[in-house]
Formats: structure tokens, sequence, C-alpha cells
């Protein structure tokens, strides 16, 4: 199983608007900084799933037919945005994974286009080609889900944003599932009260009680890379990464 992450940033993304802090203005000079919608592509040999639609450009990045299915988190406009433009193509329809929401967002369930748009239930897993796919109830302003998905090779790799903190059941979950691989969110430095999102403090504390063979953190906002920038003694710790824009990973080949 692959892992892509086309986007790992915190609404607004890195560079901010009209922000001067440090990240932002690093992010406006090395494009390797920049911190798109968070968003990432599940591939096995037959399957791609797209996880959060809200990169503006898909249309540019996935002809016709290259998807199975998108799995959407939660409906907030920097995660499905991208389906406004994508849903007036034509062609076969794609298949839009959502938790229960009965706003959405705008009027993408009343003009839907090619989208089918489809309810999850937590904890109920369905099939997309050679993936399982389980909805995992998170921690947010609005309904969202996290998904966990296993390939037909045996690969498992959760993905968790947007959330502060886990729900009891979706932490026991995790810790019944076996030997998988961890995207989490992680929008904030510590210090402060954290909001909607994990800070530095939270996701660190969610791994080590989830215990992932590897973990990366996402949905990162610029007060998190300026802080990093200001203190570069703040490593993460050993079998957790800090994921950056089009990382590719290759899942069960001990590269995680």
């Amino acid at each position: 199983m692959r892992v892509t992450f086309l986007g790992t940033g915190a609404a607004g993304g890195v560079p901010l608007y009209g922000c001067r802090c440090p990240a932002c203005e690093r992010a406006r000079t090395q494009p390797e900084a920049i911190r798109r919608p968070c968003c990432a592509l599940i591939e096995t040999a037959t399957t791609r799933i797209l996880l959060d639609a809200g990169l503006m450009d898909l249309d540019h990045r996935f002809p016709s037919g290259s998807l199975d299915a998108i799995a959407l988190t939660h409906f907030h406009p920097d995660h499905v945005q991208g389906l406004f433009h994508l849903r007036w193509g034509v062609g076969a329809s794609i298949q839009v994974w959502g938790p229960p929401d009965t706003e959405g967002c705008a009027d993408l369930y009343r003009n839907p286009g090619l989208l089918n748009f489809k309810t999850v239930e937590k904890f109920t897993g369905f099939q997309v080609g050679d993936c399982f796919v389980t909805p995992l109830p998170l921690i947010h302003s609005k309904p969202t889900v996290g998904y966990a998905i296993e390939g037909s090779d045996g690969c498992r790799f959760a993905y968790l944003t947007d959330t502060l903190g886990l729900p009891p059941k979706t932490e026991a979950w995790l810790r019944r599932w076996g030997k998988y691989d961890l995207a989490i969110d992680c929008s904030f430095p510590p210090g402060g009260i954290p909001k909607n999102h994990n800070d530095w403090t939270a996701a660190l504390e969610i791994i080590e009680r989830v215990q992932p063979a590897h973990a990366w953190l996402t949905h990162i906002g610029h007060t998190f890379d300026a802080w990093r920038l200001s203190d570069e003694s703040q490593v993460p710790p050993m079998g957790v990464s800090i994921a950056s824009d089009g990382e590719t990973v290759e899942l069960g080949t001990g590269n995680e």
C-alpha cells in the first residue's frame, strides 16, 4: 500500500494569507515548505482512494476514472472545496463517502453532478476495490470521521484528521486492530488551549496510547511550523515523522 500526503496544511495553509511569521515567509521562497489543504491518496495495485478533497486542482491531478472513491472526513470547506469544480465534469460517477451530516457543505447535496454521495456508519466497514475501509468517529466541530484502511496485502493505515483527542471507543478500536501505521492531526504547537484540533502534546499523547508502528503528523498550521523553526531542538520521538506535501510512503516495506 502506498500513501501520498498530497496536502498537510491546516485551514488557511502555509503560507497563510497576509502573515509574516518565519514559517510563512519561508514557504513563500521555498516551495517544499508550502502546506496545501490536508488530504492523502491511498493506492494499492488495483485501487485508488482519495482522503478528503480540499485541493482545487483535482480535475487536473486525477483524470476521469482514475479514482475508485473519495472518502471525506467531514464537510468543512478546506476538506471538500475541490468537489465544487469536479462535480460539473462528465463521465462515470465518483463514489464520495462521508459522515452523516444533514447540512453537508453549501449546495453539494442539492447539485451533486457526477458525485455519488454515500453516508458511512461509525465502525461499519465498506469495501472499495481491494481495500476494506472502517469509519472511526472523531472529536471536531462538525460530524467527523477518520478512516482505518486495510489493503489486500495486509497493510493497515489509519487517517485521523480533524480531531482534538480521540473518543474512547475509537481509541479502543485502534488498540485492538493490530499492527498499523497512522496519520494524526497536529495543528498547533504546545501551550495554550487547543480548539477542535490537536496540538503537539495531544498528538504525541494519542500516539503513545494507541501505539502505531509509525505515525505521521499532519493538518499542520503555520504557528506549528514557526515554533519548530524557533526551537530546532523540538524533534519528534522515534517512530514519529512530520509529513510534508508530496511525501510518499510505501507501507509494508520497512521504510515507514
